[in-house]
């Protein structure tokens, strides 16, 4: 039997109502374990429990060493149950931070662990298929959620789901993966990263109509080595906006243009989002502004060319 190990860290999967109808994190490993029929030597760590919205780089670390330890005693799998809200965010960051052949695979719920229709049951099953499926072997870091399996870059939430590049499926118990779908995946270089919690600062500023720099200005001035613009349509702003990262650039910050528009495709083919990559702006072809900061802020931990990073990954 292959064995796959559960560390857990919260999410809506583990959670049920408090006397105030509040969901929050109660059930542990062995709970949501708790007569899920598999054929795979199952063992639980529980490293945290949290929503995800209070998870971030200090987090990322922890799940980080608890799944390489995993992996170091032994496991042909881990599987890592985490809220959706930023299991985007964590899932890339793993990906770019655990190099290795072992699957490691993310899912959650959408509903609670006590709602009548709970996913999280099936969804936890459906990801211990897929880590302890031989032909798991290269996947890496993967998300299983709702039978579908998929690569973490480019990965985003949707009222009932995530989207993203899907590398195979789970029906029935019945696992089906398509590793030569993910291109170049697996080949990229991995970055020599530090721990997440000391990679720099890097924010995220919304551009909107009217846009000021006031804000652009604040994060830099609060030490923001990295800015990802969230910009209009295919990366645009307007004039103070780009002038405040003329500004950014010429303090050494790294700027990236990522847009506010879900699916689009980033390039220069306006006047102003010309102006920006001018300033020396990277566009960020299609990731969204979540994950666009992660790999910033990897690019920059691994003292990485920006521009290259993204070419690569982005």
């Amino acid at each position: 039997m292959t064995v796959v190990v559960v560390v857990t860290t919260g999410g809506t999967i583990a959670t049920t109502a408090d006397p105030d109808g509040v969901a929050r994190p109660t059930r542990g490993g062995e709970a949501l374990l708790d007569a899920l029929a598999t054929p795979h030597d199952v063992r639980v760590h529980d490293v945290l429990a949290r929503d995800s919205s209070e998870l971030g780089p200090p987090e990322w670390d922890v799940i980080a060493t608890a799944v390489r330890a995993a992996i170091d005693d032994g496991a042909g799998g881990v599987v890592v149950t985490h809220g959706t809200d930023t299991m985007e965010e964590t899932a890339l960051w793993l990906e770019v931070a655990l190099p290795g052949p072992t699957p490691v695979v993310l899912t959650g719920a959408m509903r609670s662990a006590d709602a009548p229709d709970a996913d999280g049951p099936a969804n936890l099953r459906d990801a211990i298929a897929v880590a302890g499926h031989p032909a798991a072997a290269g996947l890496g870091v993967a998300v299983c959620m709702a039978g579908d399996v998929r690569r973490p870059l480019g990965l985003s939430k949707v009222p009932d789901g995530f989207t993203g590049h899907r590398v195979g499926t789970v029906r029935d118990g019945s696992v089906d993966l398509d590793l030569g779908s993910l291109g170049d995946g697996p080949a990229r270089p991995r970055l020599a990263v530090g721990t997440a919690a000391s990679a720099p600062r890097v924010d995220v500023v919304a551009v909107s109509a009217g846009s000021d720099a006031v804000a652009l200005d604040a994060v830099v001035a609060a030490g923001a080595r990295g800015v990802v613009l969230e910009a209009l349509g295919s990366g645009n702003a307007g004039r103070e906006v780009i002038a405040g990262v003329e500004r950014a650039r010429a303090a050494g910050v790294a700027v990236v243009i990522a847009s506010r528009v879900p699916g689009a495709v980033v390039a220069p083919r306006y006047g102003p989002g010309r102006a920006l990559v001018d300033l020396g702006a990277v566009p960020v072809r299609t990731l969204r502004p979540p994950q666009a900061r992660v790999l910033l802020m990897a690019a920059l931990s691994a003292g990485a060319a920006v521009a290259d990073v993204f070419a690569t990954w982005g």
